[in-house]
């Protein structure tokens, strides 16, 4: 029982003495971290000022008189069908002098 007392006594005088302590950096990283944390708050509540209450779009106001006037409702793929037939071909085959058409060009 004596071994086992004075190997506790032994384990106990080795900790070091700052074992469980904080020091001053420890103070100093919490202070920052919280000042981050305020900025943080203060510039969400901003951006959350500026958020609209519902963004329905009965709700919103046209940005310019343009937006005032409907514009007729179109064909669901009516605005791809018109950009494809606006747009020239991006491929076109090779043609021979014999055709009647310009030469290829190289």
């Amino acid at each position: 029982m004596t071994t086992a007392l004075t190997l506790l006594a032994v384990d106990q005088q080795q900790l070091p003495e700052d074992v469980g302590k904080s020091g001053p950096l420890g103070l100093l990283l919490i202070v920052v971290l919280l000042i981050a944390v305020l900025f943080l708050g203060r510039s969400m509540g901003r951006h959350l000022k500026r958020v609209p209450r519902s963004f329905d779009p009965a709700d919103q106001v046209p940005d310019t008189p343009a937006e005032l006037i409907d514009i007729p409702a179109r064909d669901p793929g009516e605005d791809l069908l018109d950009t494809l037939r606006r747009a020239p071909l991006a491929i076109e085959p090779p043609r021979r002098p014999d055709d009647g058409g310009s030469p290829p060009r190289t």
